[in-house]
């Protein structure tokens, strides 16, 4: 979506952003540098402007495994600690361009090691990046706080050890653990030692379900691995009946709902990995309708050539969305946030009500 279509009540709005994936909001400038002093040869193309309009084409395929191919290139420069770097600077700036005030930003420590890094290494590196993109916002009068997801991959066997260094970073930047990649093939029961051992500790997880894969995905994501929050959730929809008058909920949607579990709705990505057909139909509104706790996301930001400020503005354009509701998903997500109660309540009361309020949406 062109910057120019987004009204200016969206782009003044506070944002808080759950799912957001470091290596898919790369720069294509960035890339483009970091790959020439690398000497990686092999970019689809190497004028930034042609760089980011195909990594948006080949996303917008309606397969979650080809979406999943373009981050070979992302990932790629990646692979140093000045990289890491620099791309996760960039990340807080360009957020905090976008209005959003809580961030946290996941990534994969065991992809960036092919060039002599430690996990430690990258999780220091990725760390450091954020805390001097969260002084150079600052300082440009745009506060924001972001913190790390550390994600293991779905079709690996390093979760327990991805677990164990999000514990140990806990007080230091990372928020949290995920699973990522494709789930058909890779329940998320296959990490359980993970989880357990992240609950053990009083950890926090979220899980990638229920996004390319249906309701049991997103069952074992809840009853097996005991997830905070579905990273996606799109299709907890599959159970619920609209046929009637009244929608009504099976016994999954209906505990997810009860229970407050947190949803990480996606809508672009959607649509381009196939899981929903358009924006007016996406699943969001329906269960932002039945009082699901649905919160607005990016997922990949380069990929999807999108932002915060996109996401929100098409869900008033094409779902029939109030700025009202907006700042309801908004809170939704802060009150989801994998930081502590008190903290949470900080930024909701400190900066995304009164910049709501700002906006005359005070409900």
């Amino acid at each position: 979506m062109p910057e120019k279509t987004i009204s200016s009540a969206v782009a003044a709005a506070p944002k808080v952003l759950l799912h957001d994936h470091l290596d898919g909001g790369v720069r294509p400038q960035t890339i483009v540098e970091i790959a020439g002093e690398i000497g990686y040869a092999v970019l689809p193309a190497t004028d930034a402007e042609r760089l980011g309009a195909w990594f948006r084409e080949s996303a917008d395929s309606g397969s979650l495994v080809r979406y999943l191919e373009t981050f070979e290139h992302t990932v790629a420069v990646m692979q140093s600690a000045a990289g890491l770097h620099r791309i996760a600077t960039e990340c807080v700036l360009d957020l905090a361009t976008d209005g959003v005030v809580y961030a946290e930003s996941r990534y994969a420590p065991e992809q960036h090691l092919d060039g002599g890094l430690r996990l430690e290494e990258v999780i220091e590196a990725v760390n450091a990046g954020f805390r001097d993109g969260e002084a150079e916002a600052a300082g440009a009068g745009r506060p924001i706080r972001v913190r790390a997801l550390l994600t293991a991959m779905r079709h690996a066997a390093k979760s327990r050890e991805i677990a164990e260094l999000a514990v140990r970073y806990r007080d230091d930047g990372v928020a949290g653990f995920d699973i990522a990649g494709a789930e058909a093939g890779y329940p998320p029961t296959r990490h359980l030692d993970a989880f357990e051992y992240l609950q053990r500790q009083n950890a926090h997880f979220t899980i990638h379900a229920g996004e390319a894969f249906g309701l049991p995905s997103i069952w074992e994501a809840i009853q097996w691995c005991g997830a905070d929050r579905l990273g996606h959730g799109v299709r907890i929809v599959d159970d619920i009946d609209t046929s009637g008058e009244q929608p009504r909920l099976g016994r999954l949607a209906a505990y997810v709902r009860d229970t407050r579990i947190p949803l990480e709705m996606c809508p672009t990505s959607n649509i381009q990995t196939g899981a929903a057909s358009d924006v007016a139909t996406h699943p969001i509104t329906l269960l932002k309708d039945l009082r699901f706790r649905v919160t607005i996301n990016t997922d990949n930001r380069l990929m999807s050539g999108t932002s915060m400020n996109a996401e929100m503005q098409q869900l008033i354009d094409h779902a029939g969305w109030s700025l009202s509701e907006l700042r309801w998903a908004t809170i939704n997500a802060m009150k989801s946030a994998f930081l502590p109660f008190d903290e949470r309540l900080a930024i909701i009361d400190a900066q995304i009500k009164p910049g709501y309020a700002a906006l005359g949406v005070t409900a």
